[in-house]
């Protein structure tokens, strides 16, 4: 299969917005045209399968699968071996990073394990692509930040609508003022696909690292509705749909409203929890985020005038967008041309793992940099502040603190459980 070029990637930038000045990222080792990228994944279940299947048919090396469950590598193998030679299994991350043939790693486990494997993969000089959302913690994804311009490595977010047409042209529109000025913004996010009801404890499975699962997550008894999938649904390890949806949606909302650099100034609103039921997160929620600009935006989980998904509304019209749809007020705002020089022209992707593949090669930023990434989550872990909370909270963007707020301020970073800290 073809390998991705630099060429490829300059003509896919071709529309990059023109104040996006994405600077020049030093590489690790220049890749010829005939070079086949390395790359190792981390957490194979579900969407990291998905992830392996997608690098797999961008054309790249698949030579390493780590997973904490000896059977989940082992299907994640036998999907490389159906394509090619067999990859090296990993049970424990940190041997994987030693390898010095790996060019880039691919994150796709619980979230409290995002901002440590990334941080440590950048400074073993490999590239990442980790999933959605970016961190646990804001203070996490800083350092995640911190850590991909330190050692100048590319880190992409798995936020893959960025890469969709339907989303790219519903934030072109807006952002070049076919709608007027923006007053206001919906987001809706699903209900909780929750495991059901508390169960007793269980033994650990005998295929299951449980404790490496766990990693730098409080100790906790073992129960399969904590763990794979489930782990969305726990503080420890996730944020709930706020956070598995949120980062989709809410990270649309930052792009349309030019806002990847930074983020609301106060939040405020309610949630209901279902403490009888097998998890910890929301069950329904209605926030409501401010920004300094004075845009509002109604975030709503159960809630039944508000549907999935992102609707921009302007003075002139409003644009709704969801996977696979577009839907504008005038009905022929769609088909707006939006190709004509003198529009600001946002970064267009139409692959979000190939762009992540191109920006290996020329490293230039991806389209959803860790930056972007870092933003687009704390807008939803603040929602979750205030959630839990149940009460309203201010934000500085610009220091990433919640002024005069010790409550609130404490929930922005974690204590790692020894040894992990």
């Amino acid at each position: 299969m073809t390998q991705t070029n630099r060429r490829s990637f300059l003509r896919q930038s071709a529309c990059t917005l023109a104040t996006f000045a994405a600077p020049m990222i030093l590489p690790r080792r220049v890749f010829g045209a005939n070079d086949r990228i390395a790359i190792a994944a981390i957490g194979v279940r579900n969407q990291g399968a998905g992830n392996v299947k997608r690098f797999l048919a961008a054309g790249v090396d698949i030579v390493g699968i780590c997973d904490v469950d000896s059977k989940v590598a082992a299907d994640g193998v036998a999907i490389v071996a159906e394509k090619g030679p067999a990859p090296k299994t990993y049970g424990d991350y940190r041997r994987l990073l030693e390898e010095k043939g790996i060019d880039a790693v691919v994150i796709t486990t619980p979230d409290h394990w995002h901002a440590k494997m990334t941080i440590e993969a950048c400074a073993a000089g490999k590239d990442v692509y980790c999933e959605k959302p970016l961190s646990l913690t804001i203070a996490e994804g800083r350092r995640m930040v911190n850590a991909a311009r330190e050692h100048k490595r590319i880190v992409q977010t798995g936020s893959q609508q960025r890469s969709s047409k339907e989303f790219w042209q519903a934030c072109m529109l807006v952002r070049n003022g076919f709608i007027g000025d923006v007053k206001e913004v919906i987001v809706g996010i699903p209900d909780p696909n929750h495991p059901g009801s508390i169960g007793p404890v269980e033994p650990v499975p005998t295929e299951l690292n449980y404790d490496m699962w766990l990693g730098p997550a409080q100790e906790k008894p073992y129960h399969s509705k904590r763990v794979h999938y489930n782990f969305r649904f726990w503080w420890d390890y996730s944020g709930g749909q706020m956070t598995n949806f949120g980062a989709h949606h809410l990270d649309i909302a930052q792009w349309g409203l030019g806002m990847d650099n930074s983020g609301p100034v106060a939040v405020e609103g309610t949630a209901e929890f279902h403490p009888q039921m097998f998890h910890e997160v929301t069950e329904k929620c209605r926030l409501v985020y401010t920004y300094a600009n004075g845009i509002r935006m109604t975030l709503g989980q159960g809630q039944s005038d508000i549907k999935d998904g992102t609707v921009f509304v302007g003075t002139k019209g409003t644009v709704t967008v969801n996977r696979g749809k577009l839907i504008t007020d005038p009905v022929d705002l769609a088909k707006t041309p939006l190709d004509a020089a003198e529009l600001t022209q946002l970064y267009r992707s139409t692959d979000h793992t190939k762009n992540f593949l191109d920006c290996m090669q020329s490293r230039e930023l991806p389209i959803c940099d860790v930056e972007i990434g870092h933003r687009s989550a704390t807008v939803c872990h603040l929602g979750n502040f205030v959630a839990r909370l149940g009460r309203p909270i201010k934000w500085d963007p610009i220091t990433e603190s919640c002024p005069g707020d010790a409550e609130a301020q404490a929930m922005t970073d974690r204590v790692y459980r020894a040894p992990w800290v």
